[in-house]
């Protein structure tokens, strides 16, 4: 008897196997999509669960550059030297946050509270300042009469006494449901405090653990898949690692050195609530590409009712501010860890934004750079195999008349 007649029926071959694969994918990515709102409830339900482990993870992740640093150049010498940069970093960031409770955000609040206290002030002034420049360069007065009135009128429904009148009438209607909402946010806060706290507890155990915990997932994928495929993992997975840390800790850092500058430059300039235009620029450019903008805009709101003229250099100030951040620091700081053209960075950004929000603008970027650099490598390979060099264009087969 043959060895062909030796094969089972029931028996499948590798072919047969990779086949039934992509059928079942097929099919569950199909009940996927038709069943898209149940598939949200259940990722909900099991990211919730998992969420201080999240945390945890996206802690060590930040703070692993800066233990590894301590570990190589301050602590090489000591014998828990892994421990010791665990402690630094931690006593380091909660110094930080400390700075940013004591110094930073009472000031931030204290301009808020100020902005509202004399918004009818502000306001006034505005309408004076455009009356004198339309007479002055006798402007069309009815329009810009009229534009200004808008924008008081929506500044006014945004201000402090019509929030408290809202909120009062609020309360009045909507007694019984507030014990229920008060308790809700009671339970919010003390299962918010076990999971912060629970995250801080896991980025512990995994910054300590972490050379254990690598070496084991290594085994694991080794285990899993062939060798070639196993060792392909681990090179996208480091390729992936030193894009991602690269850019969140360079674009942290680019951050932080903008909204410094922009405080300095503000208070030079005699622009008002410095300290508040200045954090909103920080914070805001996070985002790659829009984070200039998005963060001039409600500063420009503010400031113009506050002082136009202090909007204007303001203006000035943010385009000089983006122009060095963009051709200067950021490429200097950043260097070429995307590399990605403006195009790309665009395309990442709207993208990312559009189906994950603010997190999707901010790790658009790098995502799509891991995608982008596994797609060149690709089309180099398949290009290398046809024998056409891949920085000449290939040329089209001429045809014989």
């Amino acid at each position: 008897m043959t060895k062909q007649d030796k094969h089972k029926w029931y028996q499948l071959d590798s072919r047969a196997v990779s086949n039934l694969v992509v059928v079942c994918i097929g099919i569950l990515l199909y009940l996927g999509l038709t069943h898209l709102p149940q598939v949200r409830a259940a990722v909900g339900s099991v990211i919730d669960v998992f969420a201080p482990f999240i945390a945890g993870f996206v802690i060590a992740y930040l703070l692993n550059t800066p233990v590894d640093y301590f570990e190589r150049k301050v602590y090489r010498s000591f014998k828990g030297k892994r421990a010791l940069s665990i402690v630094t970093v931690f006593l380091i960031a909660v110094a930080i946050i400390a700075v940013l409770l004591q110094l930073i955000l009472p000031q931030v609040a204290d301009s808020i509270r100020q902005l509202f206290s004399n918004l009818t002030a502000y306001l006034n002034n505005l309408t004076q300042t455009v009356q004198e420049l339309t007479q002055r360069f006798h402007l069309e007065g009815e329009g810009l009469t009229n534009l200004v009135d808008h924008y008081n009128d929506f500044i006014r429904s945004l201000s402090s006494a019509d929030m408290v009148k809202r909120a009062t009438e609020f309360l009045t209607s909507s007694a019984p449901e507030l014990w229920n909402f008060g308790m809700s946010v009671g339970n919010g806060v003390v299962n918010g405090a076990v999971t912060a706290m629970t995250a801080i507890i896991a980025s512990i155990y995994m910054l300590s653990g972490k050379p254990r915990l690598v070496s084991q997932l290594k085994k694991l994928i080794y285990a899993v898949f062939p060798e070639k495929g196993a060792s392909r993992i681990l090179t996208v997975s480091g390729r992936a690692n030193q894009i991602f840390v690269g850019f969140i800790n360079g674009k942290l850092l680019d951050s932080a050195i903008i909204g410094v500058l922009c405080f300095l430059l503000c208070t030079l300039l005699q622009i008002p609530y410095a300290v508040l235009v200045s954090v909103i620029v920080g914070v805001t450019n996070v985002i790659p590409f829009f984070g200039p903008i998005i963060g001039a805009v409600p500063c420009l709101m503010i400031l113009v009712i506050v002082n136009p003229w202090a909007a204007l250099r303001f203006g000035v100030l943010i385009v000089a501010l983006q122009q060095f951040d963009g051709n200067i620091l950021g490429p200097k700081i950043l260097g070429d860890s995307t590399g990605l053209s403006a195009i790309w960075v665009l395309v990442a950004i709207v993208v990312g934004g559009g189906i994950f929000s603010f997190p999707g603008m901010l790790l658009g970027v790098p995502t799509f750079a891991v995608l982008y650099s596994l797609v060149k490598e690709w089309v180099e390979r398949r290009l290398d195999e046809k024998g056409v060099c891949a920085n000449r264009e290939p040329q089209a087969p001429t045809t014989v008349k």
